[in-house]
């Protein structure tokens, strides 16, 4: 696991998540744990290192 600090698309406020770096695409939804707004989460791995990361707000 490695942990990720990004900036919220929705709050602005700096946050981290734990990204498992053994899985080489993910994709998944996480709340932000400041203002609990739904971020779509997209990392690319490369051996174990993040790549790519990418932290979109969900239009509602």
């Amino acid at each position: 696991m490695h942990e990720h600090f990004f900036q919220c698309p929705y709050c602005w406020e700096q946050i981290s998540m734990l990204i498992d770096v053994s899985q080489k695409h993910q994709k998944y939804i996480e709340d932000c744990e400041i203002c609990c707004n739904p971020i779509q989460v997209s990392v690319v791995v490369e051996r174990q290192d993040i790549i790519s990361f990418l932290a979109e707000n969900i239009e509602q």
